[in-house]
């Protein structure tokens, strides 16, 4: 016997339901990148709360996870993060590579030729992305990787 529960079809949808920020209303978690070549990561969502840390990449991906007035909760590919004044962040996005020596394909295809090959840590331009491949731009070169192989995009994201 199969029983239908309205209480529990309500949970469920709730779940499937995406977070939105409450500025925003934008997708909570998502990714951004830095707009600037250094930023101050701040305890909490103000100027008067104390710096834990300063981000110093520009265009490197983050992980917006809360949003406060003009302040976003930002985290790094370790972890590491705090607040951040949202006008030090861009929609733009990038990615990490987290492989050495990656190489960027001509097709999404591992068999397909190589255009470059990326050293681990590279930040490079997110384009489109398929269910396991995205394109990316970097030091003038194009060309798909895998998925798997970068931080800053969702496992289940795609891209056009």
């Amino acid at each position: 016997m199969v029983a239908f529960s309205p209480a529990a079809h309500a949970d469920r949808a709730e779940t499937d339901a995406v977070m939105r920020g409450p500025v925003t209303n934008l997708p909570i978690p998502r990714y951004v990148s830095m707009k600037v070549s250094e930023a101050n990561v701040r305890r909490g969502p103000s100027l008067s709360h104390r710096i834990d840390w300063v981000f110093k990449r520009q265009n490197m991906p983050l992980t917006i996870t809360h949003e406060y007035g003009n302040w976003r909760r930002v985290v790094d590919r370790d972890g590491v993060g705090g607040w951040v004044h949202y006008s030090l962040l861009s929609g733009v996005r990038t990615v990490i590579v987290e492989e050495d020596m990656l190489q960027l394909h001509v097709r999404p295809d591992m068999e397909a030729p190589v255009t470059a090959m990326l050293e681990l840590g590279v930040v490079a331009r997110l384009g489109k992305c398929e269910p396991d491949w995205c394109r990316l731009r970097s030091g003038g070169y194009r060309g798909w990787a895998p998925k798997t192989a970068l931080w800053g995009v969702g496992a289940d994201e795609l891209r056009k």
